[in-house]
């Protein structure tokens, strides 16, 4: 296997810093720290602007159409024939007075990552990390998830046609996304115990059976969650918002969006970075206690939360993620399983809809005007990292009341005999 000299990069460990090739399908270092795909900034600079890469959005090149490979400089070091892509990525930017009202935001956007192909903003990371397990010549892929890794994983795999095998916590995943994994063919293992159990028993798995690890501690997935904010400077016209929020479980989207946003800034792209917020459950909280702290992370024990996706106690991605706070002044706040709720009562409601996990972003920001620690006149794109439909049981268990408490809003069905009159008083009740 021979590395693009054009395209040099090296993958760099967190912790101790030491240095390996970028053509080594590795997910860890010697130490046990996590990598960093490092690029060659200064010979990029120059090749790459603003106007490279707003051109190629009117291209129909399926690597250009794409919202994470017309970034590709800047992701992986590949050749337009070798990648994978559906495409993914040109997710809504919205604007919604009701959730302005809700958080007390003025200028509040809603980056609806929902609308990628399988449904969560996992299918940009799991574009790039597909494309490069085929480089390396793997045959087998395999994840731990709470399900939005599944099912982008599987729906990857099945296009380009490899194995892949995913671990899911049993009892502990959403029937919508689990019925995503089994539909798109992945042999799909239920452990009896929480997601970071099965984290650390797939790691196991790929290291005796040689099989390729696609969770947030890939490497290269992580180049590929960065082209989120990438696409939000697009669609803003390149002007960087003074907050961006996001939900926060295994903690590989913030981690992508600091060092993208700093690599463009080391560029010459933009002139500041965006302060990033990340919002835990209260339930499953690491990164919130180790933030309010100042120490290492502390893996929470048992972990619960109605919020799946981010049920999630040892975060791999920690470091990565505190060191990107760090970088962009920001914060991280933690919600209660019932202002989560309510957060996504009003989503719902707004017309754009999210699953639970992903109203964090927008119950946090609203959580931190009340703080004041974001003023209400600031710039804030809220993160909603996957669709409503993820997660329906709980959409309805909500709005019949049997779940959350002092929920405002609610929705529920209503039954009649099937009368006009019996229909026209309802509609007047």
């Amino acid at each position: 296997m021979k590395r693009d000299v054009n395209r040099r990069y090296e993958l760099v460990c967190v912790r101790c810093k030491a240095v390996y090739p970028g053509d080594e399908p590795r997910n860890r270092c010697d130490c046990g720290g996590t990598l960093d795909v490092v690029h060659d900034l200064e010979m990029l600079k120059g090749r790459i602007d603003k106007r490279v890469l707003d051109e190629r959005m009117g291209s129909l090149m399926p690597w250009d159409v794409s919202g994470v490979w017309r970034f590709r400089e800047l992701v992986a070091p590949l050749s337009c024939d070798k990648i994978f892509t559906r495409p993914e990525g040109n997710t809504g930017l919205y604007i919604s007075g009701r959730l302005s009202l809700f958080t007390g935001i003025d200028n509040l956007r809603l980056k609806q990552e929902g609308e990628n192909p399988t449904g969560s903003f996992k299918d940009r990371g799991m574009t790039v990390g597909i494309t490069m397990a085929r480089f390396f010549g793997m045959k087998t892929v395999a994840c731990a998830s709470t399900g939005n890794t599944a099912a982008s994983m599987a729906a990857y795999a099945a296009m380009a046609g490899m194995r892949a095998v995913v671990f899911v916590p049993a009892g502990k995943i959403a029937l919508g996304k689990l019925a995503q994994a089994l539909a798109y063919g992945a042999r799909t293992i239920q452990i009896e115990a929480d997601f970071d159990s099965a984290m650390h028993l797939v790691e196991q798995v790929c290291r005796k059976r040689n099989i390729y690890l696609l969770n947030s501690l890939n490497p290269f997935r992580i180049e590929g969650q960065k082209a989120i904010g990438f696409e939000i400077l697009q669609q803003m016209r390149w002007n960087v918002p003074d907050w961006i929020v996001v939900p926060g479980g295994n903690l590989g989207n913030n981690s992508a969006l600091s060092k993208g946003f700093m690599e463009l800034k080391e560029l010459g792209l933009i002139d500041k970075l965006p302060k990033i917020a990340v919002v835990q459950a209260e339930g499953a909280n690491p990164l919130y206690t180790a933030f309010r702290e100042k120490r290492d992370l502390v893996p929470v024990q048992n972990p619960d939360t109605v919020a799946t996706a981010i049920r999630i106690g040892n975060p791999v991605s920690w470091r990565k993620s505190l060191r990107g706070i760090e970088a962009t002044g920001g914060v991280v706040e933690q919600l209660t399983d019932d202002e989560i709720l309510q957060a996504k009562i009003e989503v719902d409601a707004s017309g754009i809809g999210a699953e639970p996990a992903s109203c964090a972003s927008v119950g946090g920001a609203r959580k931190l005007v009340k703080k004041g620690t974001i003023r209400p006149g600031s710039n804030v794109v809220c993160v909603l990292t996957g669709n409503l439909l993820k997660d329906p049981d709980t959409v309805i268990a909500v709005h019949k009341g049997s779940l959350g408490k002092n929920i405002q809003g609610r929705n529920q069905p209503v039954k009649v005999e099937p009368r006009l009159d019996a229909v026209l008083q309802e509609l007047d009740n």
